[in-house]
């Protein structure tokens, strides 16, 4: 702890975002960055606290009182060593993570005003690629068993990596045309420039894992083949089905689920073409989101990037508790309140307790959503809230929609015992620092397996 008071004396300094005038024209990270004495300042203020609760709260287990000593004092390699020895790619989480050791941090107790962890990670990883600290490693003895991993998204991508440190030859099976998962196809580029995930594959493919991609494992048969031809298999395939909203006009064109225009943007910025039939654009249009979580609030940013007249979000739940406290989940547990997201900053109405009831449309285009106010009422005889009508139905107009509910949690048939589930996969659908942990974890499990 380099600095003692740092945490009375120096308050809490974001980078802050893009103005909104100069980022909603463009694809471009809106997240801005700190000078470098800034960023050390900011280190400065972790408290090495003697419980570090950022440590329990986060999945990996980041050592964050070491690596922000580190920062501070100017040895940046040797917080990005620190860094690393419990994160393989902080560059992701240190620009998507929902930070849950800030919100666990003893200072968001004490004043509200929390170590910036989040954004000192990404400084860490950025000056340490900038450094050439990162190289491949070299060093890696092979033992001679082959593993393959079905899915290269956060938690696939974490287990390969854990698995070919442990000196397994990792064969990666993706069944799009690119690694990431929803790292790619899901989360935008305003949030994660793509060529982020496209440095830290070409360095794993450095250090010996091979990608095959186009290869969807998706049938008994192929995953029989797997399971013979490779000591373990490690499956870890995401969430792929999306939660639907079965109500009248649902087959109205116009009606999309969230990441079937959020993968196509991405794949658009990526050189891909579609026609004008297959675009899925909200230009000029009037876009009504349905489901109040990230992803819906990256479908508002992508809408108002493809020139939207209008966003209208609505979720069927309650509006959260505004402040910083959240009574029901009180210090240091992650608080579930109201959370407003670089996306709504640029322009949306937001709306809970909406019941959307159909889908209303002329000449096979959705032209409307009626939708209804409601409340929700205790009901102790199955112990969860009932839903009930409160006021008249109304219609929110609509040329657009996007359904951004959730994912379902997949169901698996009984495997072999050389097959590991791992990251969304296994647990439904949740954070990519959980996923990663899941996939290292999961590693770490066939490592115990094969060793056996």
């Amino acid at each position: 702890m380099g600095k003692p008071k740092a945490f009375l004396e120096i308050h809490r300094q974001e980078a802050g975002y893009r103005p909104i005038h100069d980022r909603i024209h463009d694809f471009g990270e809106v997240e801005q960055t700190l000078n470098t004495r800034e960023r050390k300042l900011q280190a400065s203020r972790c408290m090495d606290c003697g419980v570090p609760f950022c440590h329990w709260a986060c999945p990996l287990g980041n050592k964050a009182p070491e690596w922000n000593d580190a920062l501070w004092r100017g040895e940046w390699e040797t917080a990005y060593r620190l860094l690393n020895s419990t994160n393989p790619f902080p560059e992701f989480t240190g620009r998507i993570c929902p930070a849950l050791c800030e919100k666990a941090c003893v200072l968001n107790r004490f004043n509200h005003e929390p170590t910036t962890n989040r954004e000192n990670e990404a400084a860490i990883t950025e000056a340490a690629f900038r450094e050439r600290y990162i190289t491949p490693r070299t060093d890696i003895a092979r033992n001679g068993k082959q593993v393959a991993v079905v899915g290269a998204g956060p938690a696939g991508l974490a287990a390969a990596n854990e698995l070919n440190h442990l000196g397994y030859t990792v064969t990666v099976f993706e069944k799009n045309e690119a690694a990431g998962g929803l790292l790619r196809y899901g989360i935008p580029n305003f949030k994660l420039n793509k060529a982020i995930i496209d440095r830290r594959i070409a360095l794993l493919e450095q250090e010996g894992i091979e990608f095959r991609y186009g290869c969807s494992v998706s049938s008994a048969a192929i995953l029989s083949r797997l399971t013979q031809q490779y000591a373990a298999v490690v499956i870890a395939t995401g969430t792929p089905t999306a939660r639907d909203l079965n109500i009248p006009g649902r087959e109205l064109s116009g009606v999309h689920f969230a990441l079937e225009l959020l993968s196509q943007q991405n794949r658009v910025l990526a050189g891909m073409e579609f026609s004008k039939e297959e675009r899925i654009s909200a230009k000029g249009k009037d876009v009504l989101v349905i489901g109040g979580g990230d992803t819906g609030s990256d479908c508002i940013g992508t809408a108002h990037r493809q020139g939207c007249r209008s966003v209208t979000q609505i979720e069927i739940m309650p509006r959260p508790v505004e402040g910083p406290d959240d009574p029901q989940n009180p210090w240091p547990n992650y608080p579930r309140t109201l959370k407003t997201t670089s996306s709504h900053e640029e322009g949306c109405t937001r709306r809970w307790n909406i019941n959307t009831l159909e889908f209303l449309g002329q000449d096979g285009k959705v032209t409307g959503v009626r939708v209804q106010e409601i409340d929700w009422e205790p009901n102790p005889a199955v112990g969860r809230p009932r839903m009930v009508a409160k006021g008249e139905p109304e219609v929110i107009k609509a040329e657009l929609v996007l359904l951004a509910m959730g994912f379902l949690k997949p169901e698996h048939p009984e495997y072999p015992s050389n097959v590991f589930v791992c990251g969304d996969a296994a647990n439904g659908a949740s954070l990519v620092v959980r996923a990663m942990a899941s996939g290292i974890q999961t590693a770490r499990r066939v490592h115990d397996y094969l060793s056996e």
